[in-house]
Protein backbone atom coordinates (compact mmCIF):
# COMPACT_ATOMS: atom_id res chain seq x y z
CA UNK A 1 0.00 0.00 0.00
CA UNK A 2 1.35 3.45 -0.92
CA UNK A 3 1.14 5.30 2.36
CA UNK A 4 0.77 8.63 0.56
CA UNK A 5 -2.70 7.54 -0.56
CA UNK A 6 -5.83 7.76 1.55
CA UNK A 7 -6.55 4.55 3.47
CA UNK A 8 -10.30 5.14 3.07
CA UNK A 9 -11.23 2.86 0.17
CA UNK A 10 -12.13 3.76 -3.37
CA UNK A 11 -15.79 2.77 -3.61
CA UNK A 12 -16.66 0.97 -6.86
CA UNK A 13 -20.41 0.94 -7.52
CA UNK A 14 -20.74 -1.34 -10.54
CA UNK A 15 -23.24 -4.15 -11.16
CA UNK A 16 -21.08 -5.84 -13.81
CA UNK A 17 -18.96 -8.20 -11.70
CA UNK A 18 -16.21 -8.53 -14.33
CA UNK A 19 -15.79 -4.77 -14.64
CA UNK A 20 -15.87 -4.33 -10.86
CA UNK A 21 -13.22 -7.03 -10.41
CA UNK A 22 -11.04 -5.56 -13.17
CA UNK A 23 -11.11 -2.10 -11.61
CA UNK A 24 -10.65 -3.40 -8.09
CA UNK A 25 -7.68 -5.57 -9.01
CA UNK A 26 -5.96 -2.79 -10.95
CA UNK A 27 -6.48 -0.13 -8.29
CA UNK A 28 -5.26 -2.43 -5.53
CA UNK A 29 -2.15 -3.16 -7.59
CA UNK A 30 -1.60 0.61 -7.72
CA UNK A 31 -1.74 0.83 -3.94
CA UNK A 32 -5.35 1.79 -3.30
CA UNK A 33 -7.83 0.16 -0.92
CA UNK A 34 -11.11 -0.71 -2.66
CA UNK A 35 -14.68 -1.58 -1.72
CA UNK A 36 -17.24 -2.90 -4.22
CA UNK A 37 -21.04 -2.62 -4.15
CA UNK A 38 -23.44 -3.67 -6.88
CA UNK A 39 -26.47 -1.40 -6.44
CA UNK A 40 -27.26 2.26 -5.93
CA UNK A 41 -28.75 2.02 -2.45
CA UNK A 42 -25.59 0.35 -1.12
CA UNK A 43 -23.44 3.06 -2.74
CA UNK A 44 -25.35 5.83 -0.97
CA UNK A 45 -25.17 3.98 2.35
CA UNK A 46 -21.40 3.42 2.13
CA UNK A 47 -20.76 7.09 1.38
CA UNK A 48 -23.08 8.11 4.21
CA UNK A 49 -20.95 5.99 6.55
CA UNK A 50 -17.87 7.79 5.20
CA UNK A 51 -16.47 4.60 3.73
CA UNK A 52 -15.37 6.15 0.43
CA UNK A 53 -12.57 8.55 -0.46
CA UNK A 54 -13.61 8.53 -4.15
CA UNK A 55 -16.66 6.95 -5.79
CA UNK A 56 -16.53 5.18 -9.16
CA UNK A 57 -20.21 5.18 -10.05
CA UNK A 58 -21.82 3.19 -12.87
CA UNK A 59 -24.67 5.08 -14.52
CA UNK A 60 -26.93 2.04 -14.98
CA UNK A 61 -27.19 0.59 -11.47
CA UNK A 62 -30.14 -1.39 -10.11
CA UNK A 63 -32.13 0.09 -7.23
CA UNK A 64 -31.08 3.68 -7.76
CA UNK A 65 -29.39 4.59 -11.04
CA UNK A 66 -26.17 6.55 -11.12
CA UNK A 67 -27.81 9.96 -11.52
CA UNK A 68 -30.13 9.33 -8.57
CA UNK A 69 -27.20 8.11 -6.48
CA UNK A 70 -25.17 11.17 -7.42
CA UNK A 71 -27.96 13.59 -6.54
CA UNK A 72 -28.63 11.81 -3.23
CA UNK A 73 -24.98 11.86 -2.22
CA UNK A 74 -24.60 15.54 -3.06
CA UNK A 75 -27.21 16.32 -0.41
CA UNK A 76 -24.74 15.31 2.33
CA UNK A 77 -21.28 14.70 0.86
CA UNK A 78 -18.70 16.29 -1.46
CA UNK A 79 -16.87 12.99 -2.08
CA UNK A 80 -15.35 13.01 -5.59
CA UNK A 81 -17.58 11.07 -8.01
CA UNK A 82 -16.38 9.63 -11.31
CA UNK A 83 -19.27 8.31 -13.37
CA UNK A 84 -18.84 5.23 -15.57
CA UNK A 85 -21.16 4.72 -18.52
CA UNK A 86 -21.62 3.19 -21.96
CA UNK A 87 -24.00 6.03 -22.90
CA UNK A 88 -21.74 8.54 -24.59
CA UNK A 89 -24.03 11.18 -26.08
CA UNK A 90 -23.62 14.74 -24.87
CA UNK A 91 -26.96 14.90 -23.03
CA UNK A 92 -25.96 12.03 -20.75
CA UNK A 93 -22.56 13.60 -20.16
CA UNK A 94 -24.06 16.94 -19.12
CA UNK A 95 -26.74 15.29 -16.99
CA UNK A 96 -24.08 13.40 -15.09
CA UNK A 97 -22.02 16.50 -14.40
CA UNK A 98 -25.07 18.59 -13.48
CA UNK A 99 -26.09 15.92 -10.96
CA UNK A 100 -22.82 16.61 -9.17
CA UNK A 101 -20.30 14.26 -10.78
CA UNK A 102 -16.69 15.46 -10.89
CA UNK A 103 -15.62 13.44 -13.90
CA UNK A 104 -17.06 11.10 -16.52
CA UNK A 105 -15.50 8.02 -18.17
CA UNK A 106 -17.07 6.28 -21.15
CA UNK A 107 -17.02 2.51 -21.66
CA UNK A 108 -15.09 0.70 -22.92
CA UNK A 109 -12.22 2.09 -20.87
CA UNK A 110 -8.88 0.80 -19.71
CA UNK A 111 -8.25 0.40 -15.96
CA UNK A 112 -5.17 2.55 -16.46
CA UNK A 113 -7.36 5.42 -17.64
CA UNK A 114 -9.67 5.09 -14.65
CA UNK A 115 -6.71 4.93 -12.26
CA UNK A 116 -5.38 8.17 -13.74
CA UNK A 117 -8.74 9.84 -13.14
CA UNK A 118 -8.81 8.53 -9.57
CA UNK A 119 -5.35 9.89 -8.89
CA UNK A 120 -6.30 13.28 -10.36
CA UNK A 121 -9.34 13.53 -8.10
CA UNK A 122 -7.32 12.43 -5.07
CA UNK A 123 -4.69 15.06 -5.79
CA UNK A 124 -7.40 17.69 -6.21
CA UNK A 125 -9.09 17.04 -2.87
CA UNK A 126 -5.81 16.66 -0.95
CA UNK A 127 -4.39 19.88 -2.39
CA UNK A 128 -1.46 18.19 -4.07
CA UNK A 129 -1.70 20.00 -7.38
CA UNK A 130 1.29 22.18 -7.97
CA UNK A 131 2.44 25.06 -10.13
CA UNK A 132 5.23 24.21 -12.58
CA UNK A 133 7.39 26.67 -14.50
CA UNK A 134 8.72 26.01 -17.99
CA UNK A 135 10.70 28.77 -19.70
CA UNK A 136 8.34 31.66 -19.11
CA UNK A 137 5.26 29.47 -18.78
CA UNK A 138 3.60 28.72 -15.45
CA UNK A 139 1.26 25.72 -15.30
CA UNK A 140 -1.27 25.92 -12.49
CA UNK A 141 -2.69 22.41 -12.19
CA UNK A 142 -5.28 23.28 -9.55
CA UNK A 143 -6.86 25.96 -11.72
CA UNK A 144 -5.98 24.19 -14.99
CA UNK A 145 -4.51 27.42 -16.32
CA UNK A 146 -1.29 28.24 -18.14
CA UNK A 147 0.29 31.67 -17.91
CA UNK A 148 2.88 33.18 -20.23
CA UNK A 149 5.04 35.68 -18.32
CA UNK A 150 2.22 36.18 -15.85
CA UNK A 151 -0.51 36.56 -18.48
CA UNK A 152 -3.20 33.86 -18.42
CA UNK A 153 -3.76 32.19 -21.78
CA UNK A 154 -7.35 31.80 -22.97
CA UNK A 155 -7.32 28.03 -23.52
CA UNK A 156 -9.99 25.38 -23.78
CA UNK A 157 -9.62 22.34 -21.54
CA UNK A 158 -8.23 20.28 -24.43
CA UNK A 159 -5.78 23.01 -25.41
CA UNK A 160 -4.62 23.28 -21.82
CA UNK A 161 -3.96 19.55 -21.61
CA UNK A 162 -2.09 19.37 -24.90
CA UNK A 163 0.07 22.39 -24.12
CA UNK A 164 0.76 21.10 -20.61
CA UNK A 165 1.90 17.76 -22.04
CA UNK A 166 4.22 19.52 -24.50
CA UNK A 167 5.64 21.83 -21.84
CA UNK A 168 6.28 19.06 -19.32
CA UNK A 169 8.36 17.23 -21.93
CA UNK A 170 9.78 20.27 -23.70
CA UNK A 171 12.18 19.26 -26.48
CA UNK A 172 10.78 15.73 -26.72
CA UNK A 173 8.56 14.57 -29.56
CA UNK A 174 5.07 13.52 -28.52
CA UNK A 175 3.06 11.41 -30.94
CA UNK A 176 -0.52 12.28 -31.83
CA UNK A 177 -1.60 9.22 -29.84
CA UNK A 178 0.14 10.55 -26.73
CA UNK A 179 -1.50 13.95 -27.16
CA UNK A 180 -4.87 12.30 -27.73
CA UNK A 181 -4.41 10.49 -24.42
CA UNK A 182 -4.09 13.89 -22.75
CA UNK A 183 -7.28 15.13 -24.41
CA UNK A 184 -9.19 11.94 -23.59
CA UNK A 185 -9.28 12.78 -19.91
CA UNK A 186 -12.64 14.34 -20.77
CA UNK A 187 -13.87 12.64 -23.94
CA UNK A 188 -13.01 10.16 -26.64
CA UNK A 189 -11.90 11.73 -29.87
CA UNK A 190 -10.40 9.11 -32.15
CA UNK A 191 -9.04 11.00 -35.15
CA UNK A 192 -5.51 12.37 -35.45
CA UNK A 193 -6.98 15.50 -37.04
CA UNK A 194 -8.45 16.35 -33.64
CA UNK A 195 -4.95 16.98 -32.31
CA UNK A 196 -4.01 18.94 -35.44
CA UNK A 197 -7.01 21.21 -34.95
CA UNK A 198 -6.10 21.89 -31.31
CA UNK A 199 -2.48 22.52 -32.29
CA UNK A 200 -3.53 25.09 -34.89
CA UNK A 201 -5.55 26.94 -32.28
CA UNK A 202 -2.73 26.74 -29.74
CA UNK A 203 -0.21 28.12 -32.22
CA UNK A 204 -2.45 31.05 -33.03
CA UNK A 205 -3.02 31.88 -29.37
CA UNK A 206 0.65 31.57 -28.46
CA UNK A 207 1.80 33.65 -31.43
CA UNK A 208 -0.48 36.43 -30.22
CA UNK A 209 1.48 36.76 -26.97
CA UNK A 210 4.97 35.35 -27.67
CA UNK A 211 7.26 37.46 -29.87
CA UNK A 212 9.35 34.36 -30.67
CA UNK A 213 6.33 32.43 -31.93
CA UNK A 214 4.40 29.46 -30.60
CA UNK A 215 7.37 27.13 -30.10
CA UNK A 216 5.28 24.16 -31.26
CA UNK A 217 7.09 22.25 -33.98
CA UNK A 218 5.55 19.58 -36.20
CA UNK A 219 7.76 16.54 -36.80
CA UNK A 220 6.60 14.99 -40.04
CA UNK A 221 5.12 11.51 -39.60
CA UNK A 222 5.78 11.46 -35.86
CA UNK A 223 4.04 14.19 -33.89
CA UNK A 224 4.86 17.49 -32.20
CA UNK A 225 7.39 18.93 -29.82
CA UNK A 226 7.74 22.19 -27.94
CA UNK A 227 10.99 24.11 -28.36
CA UNK A 228 11.41 26.64 -25.52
Amino acid sequence: MNTSMDTTPILIAEDDVKIADMLGNYLRAQGWQTLVVHNGVAAVNEVRMQRASILLLDLMLPGLDGLEVCRSIREFSSVPIIMLTARIDEVDRLLGLEAGADDYVCKPFSPREVAARVKAQWRRVTGQFRTMSHGGFDVNEAAQRILWQGRALDLTTSEYRILRALLVRAGAILSRAQLLDAVRQDFRDTADRTVDSHIRNLRRKLEEVRPQGSGIVAVYGVGYRFDP
